[in-house]
């Protein structure tokens, strides 16, 4: 039998197995996820993650074609942009990773075509001679400074259908995805 939790998870005898993993206590053998398995208000439930996820995607992908035909630039160097544009003093290579919530190395990549442009440059952090510190240049500054202005030009139009008050609720409804949830 594979250790592996995802394999674990592939059908109930083998997260019965499992023993209690934590994975298949997620998958399934809480109480509440018993009870709940294929009932009405579980199948909503499961319609709603699904349209979210299509809702995402589908934002996304208007955002990430009009930053690559308007400015050619990816949706990843945007977010780094982003990250470094709320600090402006700079940030460690392994900050700005997770702070993205992405490996070191897909950060180093597009951090050295940033600098390769000019919108970025590196620095060793003091007493630390393997750590370097990130920083936009004044031209990164105004780069990202534009860029983000359209970005929320764009995303307004997005969601322009709904009003103060749809999005307010919206909000409200989405922020409490999760809570009193434990990870364990």
């Amino acid at each position: 039998m594979s250790s592996h939790p995802a394999k674990q998870a592939n059908g109930s005898h083998l997260a019965k197995q499992a023993g209690g993993s934590p994975l298949a206590k997620q998958a399934g053998g809480s109480p509440l996820a018993k009870q709940a398995s294929g009932s009405p208000l579980a199948k909503q439930r499961l319609r709603v993650w699904l349209r979210l996820l299509a809702a995402q995607r589908e934002m996304e992908s208007h955002l990430r074609a009009r930053l690559r035909k308007r400015f050619d630039c990816t949706l990843p160097r945007f977010d780094v942009l982003s990250a470094l544009e709320r600090h402006r003093d700079g940030l460690r290579m392994s900050d700005l990773s997770t702070k993205l919530k992405v490996s070191n190395g897909n950060v180093t990549g597009i951090i050295d075509r940033l600098v390769g442009d000019g919108m970025v440059v590196r620095a060793s952090v003091d007493g630390d001679r393997r750590a370097m510190r990130v920083r936009l240049t004044p031209a990164g500054v105004i780069w990202f400074g534009d860029m983000a202005h359209e970005h929320e030009i764009w995303v307004d139009e997005l969601l322009a259908g709904h009003d103060a008050g749809d999005l307010e609720q919206l909000i409200a409804q989405l922020s409490r995805i999760g809570e009193g949830e434990n990870d364990e």
